[in-house]
């Protein structure tokens, strides 16, 4: 779970992702390099989608604003069986919570809030 935010990042328990963060219902990990949400691909999200039972969706935080990716890494999840949610970055982390407290199998790749 999210537990807050610091400066740009994002605070979960006692750790801080300054730069990004990935979550699934396993892990969160810090996304270093996150690319801008205009040149994000499938590749940037490593192993994030690599889990034992496929994701229902990603959910997209882009950050300070809400800005759309670009269609073709929408149609490349897509075509995979994954949806994909796109909002502001404080929106999606608080999406997060409700969501996995429904016990939502999903994944959310979180850009820092610049």
């Amino acid at each position: 779970m999210v537990t807050g935010f610091q400066g740009r990042g994002f605070r979960v328990r006692d750790d801080v992702f300054p730069d990004g963060l990935l979550l699934s219902p396993v892990r969160a990990l810090a996304w270093r390099n996150a690319p801008a949400i205009t040149a994000l691909t499938v590749a940037d999200l490593g192993d994030l989608l690599d889990l034992e039972i496929q994701p229902e969706f990603l959910l997209v935080g882009t950050g300070a604003n809400l800005c759309q990716p670009l269609r073709p890494f929408v149609r490349a999840l897509e075509a995979r069986g994954i949806g994909v949610e796109v909002m502001d970055s404080r929106a999606a982390a608080r999406a997060w919570g409700v969501l996995r407290a429904e016990e939502r199998w999903i994944v959310a790749a979180l850009l820092p809030l610049i």
